[in-house]
């Protein structure tokens, strides 16, 4: 997908592209293809597979789930890496506000840099454990809007996740293929840390194999205190 057939793609789900918007995914490209010699962000590298696998594919909620994402609403992206999929949700909607949660400072680093030269504002970095910042009261339940992908399995990611989300605030997990397993084994965690799943979509990036779910989780109750436990323990003794 080179950037004409990203904007195309993106103008078939109602998302227009101002030049601006393009200049900042060309900048993008570019500072993670350079921050990637010295800093481990990503496998993908190719102009073509960085528009699809990590552009696209970081977009597709708000086509898939666009009634949540309403102007203004603040966003907290768990484990965001090299930015996705909050970075390139933040440049269509540039009304969202961001935190972006990563354990790692070198990834802040960069993030801190490429945020600047995006000219984005509205954009907090984190340096923490979600299991740290989900008990921080700067962070517990103050979000409307709450997003993961590729960071861990459903019910691991539902921990991490929930316990950051505004009660009637929503959850979204960009997951890949085949993610039903994964869901029906969250369904415990989900109802002990407060969730309900509202939809689950499968799709295809546009003209490959590259498939995705997306599932939308509700947050109908509060999470109980003792949710996100201590660092390391979901991924340990996940809740079953």
């Amino acid at each position: 997908m080179n950037p004409d057939q990203f904007i195309q793609e993106l103008e078939k789900h109602n998302l227009q592209v101002s030049d601006k918007q393009k200049k900042q995914f060309e900048t993008y490209f570019k500072e993670l293809v350079a921050a990637n010699e010295h800093v481990n962000l990503t496998r993908i590298t190719e102009k073509n597979d960085v528009y699809l696998k990590h552009f696209f594919d970081s977009i597709t909620p708000l086509f898939v789930f666009n009634s949540v994402f309403d102007k203004g609403k603040s966003l907290c992206d768990v484990g965001a890496g090299a930015g996705f999929p909050s970075l390139p949700i933040k440049i269509m909607y540039p009304d969202l506000k961001i935190t972006i949660v990563d354990s790692l400072a070198k990834r802040l680093t960069f993030l801190k840099e490429l945020i600047d030269k995006l000219g984005l504002s509205d954009v907090e970095l984190v340096h923490g454990r979600a299991e740290d910042v989900g008990q921080n009261k700067l962070y517990r339940e103050k979000f409307d809007l709450v997003t993961a992908r590729a960071v861990a399995n459903m019910t691991v990611l539902s921990e991490y996740c929930l316990p950051l989300v505004k009660k009637d605030g929503y959850f979204m997990a960009l997951k890949g293929p085949k993610a039903e397993s994964e869901l029906d084994d969250s369904q415990k965690a989900l109802e002990v840390l407060g969730g309900k799943e509202i939809k689950t979509i499968e799709l295809v990036l546009p003209n490959s194999d590259e498939e995705r779910t997306l599932i939308l989780v509700q947050k109908v109750k509060t999470t109980p205190k003792k949710y996100p436990r201590q660092a390391g323990t979901p991924r340990r003794k996940p809740i079953h």
